[in-house]
């Protein structure tokens, strides 16, 4: 694992560009060449965002081995503010007041059980999609925090949206515009950024050229009969009726008849009928729950939704 300070000699050096790693929970792992001139573009907008200045202090918890690390050591650099390093685990506690605290949502329950969470002025969420309870728990810890959406090819986050506020908007980071292509996903605009226009996997409610509302993954989307069943969202309506239940996720298994149907895939055993129960329109419930055990992840914590097959032969 890198340290800051290797970061900080390659940030530093007179290469044009950082290397960077994506997590590969869309596909293959890879390193890229991002360009300094964009990460400056991004830390920059964030910092106005957020009020970073000298003086300010922006606690890290993360590797820099992958992009939300590396940019808040750039933030801070950027800012004249201090980088407070932290142990890059579950375990958050933060020692001192900080300005803003970036963390993946794993990291969440561990941030308010140490009773630190008060010290944080801001906190910014992004690399994985975020649980109705923590960001439930979030609000009534009355933290200020903001879900960040972006990738490694964009430098970090596009556009923010308050934790607190369920229903809110995506909305653009100064700069950014959106639209979307044919399959309704999202596609990003921008002539402050070397890649000018972006097209992502990502299925949106396109509100405005700034704000949108995200459904989830065209990769992901299974078409039951003609139905078009987005897992992400069909997870979230079976966590807000059963939020007890075990890790887990919807992917899709052929059948005969329609297809494709969902399939849950859990860390545990699961009783079928109160999941089937727990959906709105049973035409897109789950047909079966397979016990898988332990959910497989990239290396920095991301979801990877194996299908049926991989758990089952």
């Amino acid at each position: 694992m890198a340290t800051v300070s290797d970061f900080m000699a390659e940030w530093h050096s007179e290469l044009p560009y950082v290397e960077a790693h994506t997590s590969g929970s869309t596909g293959e792992p890879k390193t890229i060449r991002l360009p300094k001139a964009d990460m400056l573009v991004s830390a920059r907008a964030t910092c106005r965002f957020f009020g970073l200045g000298a003086g300010s202090v922006l606690a890290l918890p993360l590797s820099v081995d992958y992009i939300a690390g590396k940019m808040m050591a750039v933030r801070a650099d950027v800012c004249g503010g201090r980088l407070l390093e932290l142990p890059v685990s579950n375990a958050v506690s933060v020692p001192v007041p900080v300005d803003l605290l970036a963390v993946v949502p794993s990291q969440i329950p561990g941030l308010l059980a140490s009773g630190t969470a008060g010290l944080v002025r801001r906190l910014l969420v992004g690399g994985a999609p975020l649980p109705d309870a923590t960001a439930a728990d979030l609000a009534a810890a009355g933290v200020d925090a903001w879900l960040g959406y972006g990738m490694t090819e964009t430098c970090s986050h596009v556009a923010l949206r308050r934790v607190a506020d369920p229903d809110a908007a995506f909305t653009a980071m100064p700069g950014i515009t959106f639209s979307t292509d044919t399959r309704g996903c999202l596609v990003m605009h921008s002539a402050d950024y070397s890649w000018r226009r972006l097209v992502t996997n990502d299925c949106v409610e396109l509100l405005s050229p700034s704000t949108f509302r995200w459904l989830g993954r065209a990769d992901h989307v299974i078409n039951s009969g003609g139905i078009k069943i987005h897992p992400e969202l069909l997870e979230a309506e079976i966590r807000r009726a059963l939020p007890s239940l075990p890790p887990f996720y919807i992917t899709a298994e052929p059948d005969p008849r329609w297809g494709e149907r969902p399939v849950m895939i859990a860390e545990a055993e699961i009783s079928l009928d109160p999941v089937r129960a727990a959906v709105s329109d049973r035409r897109t419930a789950p047909a079966r729950v397979i016990a898988a055990g332990t959910l497989p992840r990239t290396s920095n914590g991301k979801l990877r939704r194996l299908p049926p097959s991989y758990f089952t032969t």
